[in-house]
């Protein structure tokens, strides 16, 4: 029994050296790329889209309410 544990006791040491070196590179290893946007910067996007339109809409009413007020103080 003892001649069966002191082989499995070097075996494993070595199995371990050898592996090592193909571990590390595994976890070194850059991650796979990015295909597309992410879903929060596609949110985002469509957030500042909205926020752009409203904000020429706002514009458009503010000078739709200035015109009609320099219309009743020429009156």
């Amino acid at each position: 029994m003892t001649k069966l544990t002191g082989k499995i006791t070097g075996l494993m040491p070595r199995m371990l050296v050898l592996a090592a070196p193909a571990l590390l590179l595994a976890a070194c290893a850059a991650p796979a790329p990015v295909v597309g946007p992410c879903d929060a910067c596609a949110a985002a996007a469509r957030a500042q889209a909205t926020a752009d339109q409203a904000l020429a809409t706002a514009q458009q009413a503010l000078q739709a309410s200035s015109t009609m007020y320099q219309r009743t103080l020429r009156k």
